[in-house]
């Protein structure tokens, strides 16, 4: 009996703190001591460097207590896929698994640990991306990617052991970087210096391009709100993976409350750690600096300005810790989606089997494989930047979902329900579709591409059902 419950079913082993450590480790990446940079080339103000993320952060809390609604509804792991396919049909929700399958999950976990690799390379220059190690074909291959590839082999080893080792690291790494944040933030507010704070918001709200050389060129209303598309694309992606806990259900204790709570939790703590962090780069660099600091490495930058000399060595470890952390939470919780496809029928067989640790170890291993893939093809940052919309176009769907489910489902049980239905995920549709359609019209090399990887889906869907009707008959 043992032997077959440890088959079939995963061991509910993480609690409230767990889940929104993982919620919160998973968003908080190397996109927050990064992608200023980025948005601020784009908006070329204080003002409007900061409603970026606020927008960010605002369409983040109300997808995480929407989503409340779904996970107390469907306690199980698989998370956003299972909410897809009972809102809508089973083929959307393995469109969205497959795109988590191909890029979105995998192609996070290459960056992330890309990321890792870029920054231990301020300590050990051994492994930096420039030092080249061999050539396969056209292909470089640098210490870096080694490295990142090591990492993933590393974490994805301990999460076959069973969910446990994976708590434990999610919850010391995330409890560190979060302290090593506030402390960031704290010690830059100290020693913010007045006169670079008060010049960055001289013109807070006059929406620019900033150049190189320090000039600003006007923006038009329509070429405006492009502008705001496209620098959203760095802060979704840093304020992303947020859902991953819904993933991982089946492991959470009381999953009806912990997930909804988690969520909302752990997406209010990254949104004001983000907020602060962003107005601590404010306080202690001008506007040029965070817009071209060197390699958008925009935290370096402030950390030096705060620290010193020691201030390059400080954040390197603190981005360590939180790629390294971020990324143990992204593979733990992967792995969930691909075992319930493959339970419908939808994935490789062998996935749907759980090891005698109750994890997905096949899945985890699959994951890897494709993660490490991506991590050679140095392709990953392109194909985040082409995900982020249909990342968002997913999201609009699940919350739409809601609303579905409302009228085909009105008699289901929802022990939680969607804070500020209907107006709020009405809230955030319309800002997703927004987001979306500004992209389609200004940046449209963020949009088509992405839309082809989720169509590739449709034949590879029509194919696994043909192949489970014919183990069936």
């Amino acid at each position: 009996m043992n032997e077959t419950l440890d088959q079939n079913e995963m061991k509910r082993e993480l609690g409230l703190l767990d889940a929104t450590l993982l919620v919160a480790g998973s968003m908080i990446g190397s996109g927050i001591f990064i992608v200023a940079a980025d948005i601020t080339r784009n908006v070329g103000s204080a003002g409007w460097l900061i409603a970026v993320w606020l927008i960010t952060g605002l369409m983040t809390l109300i997808a995480a207590v929407s989503y409340g609604e779904l996970s107390a509804m469907f306690p199980k792991a698989g998370g956003q896929y299972v909410y897809l396919k009972e809102a809508y049909n089973p083929l959307v929700g393995f469109l969205y698994g497959w795109s988590f399958f191909a890029v979105i999950q995998t192609g996070t976990i290459a960056a992330v640990g890309v990321a890792f690799s870029k920054f231990t390379a301020y300590l050990l220059p051994q492994v930096s991306e420039d030092l080249i190690l061999f050539t396969v074909g056209s292909v470089k291959i640098s210490a870096a990617q080694v490295l990142a590839i090591g990492i993933i082999i590393l974490l994805t080893y301990i999460n076959t052991k069973g969910v446990k080792g994976g708590k434990m690291i999610q919850t010391s790494f995330t409890l560190t970087k979060l302290f090593s944040l506030f402390g960031l933030i704290v010690f830059g507010f100290i020693v913010m210096k007045p006169e670079i704070w008060t010049s960055n918001w001289e013109n807070a709200w006059s929406m620019q391009k900033l150049s190189p050389d320090g000039t600003f060129q006007s923006l038009t209303i329509a070429a405006a709100l492009g502008a705001v598309a496209a620098a959203m694309v760095g802060s979704i992606f840093s304020s992303d993976a947020w859902n991953n806990v819904t993933f991982i259900a089946g492991e959470v204790r009381n999953p009806k409350r912990n997930i909804g709570l988690s969520l909302f939790l752990g997406t209010m703590i990254v949104t004001i750690v983000y907020v602060l962090a962003n107005l601590v780069y404010l306080a202690v660099l001008p506007l040029g600096e965070i817009a071209y600091a060197e390699k958008d490495r925009v935290a370096v930058a402030a950390s030096s300005v705060i620290f010193g000399n020691v201030g390059t060595v400080i954040i390197a470890l603190m981005i360590m810790v939180s790629t390294f952390g971020c990324n143990n939470g992204l593979i733990l919780a992967g792995a969930r989606v691909y075992h319930t496809m493959a339970n419908d029928g939808l994935f490789f067989k062998k996935t749907a089997s759980l090891n005698k640790h109750a994890v997905p170890e096949f899945g985890l291993w699959l994951q890897c494989l494709v993660a490490s893939a991506l991590c050679l093809s140095g392709k990953y940052g392109d194909l985040l930047d082409m995900i982020s919309f249909v990342v968002v176009i997913f999201y609009v769907l699940t919350i739409l979902g809601i609303y579905i489910l409302r009228v085909k489902r009105p008699e289901a049980e929802r022990p939680y329900k969607a804070f500020g239905y209907p107006f709020l995920p009405a809230l955030y549709i319309i800002m997703g579709i927004s987001f979306c359609i500004l992209l389609i019209i200004y940046k449209p090399n963020f949009t088509w591409p992405g839309l082809i990887i989720v169509l590739t889906g449709v034949p590879i869907y029509y194919m696994w059902k043909a192949l489970d009707k014919n183990k069936s008959t």
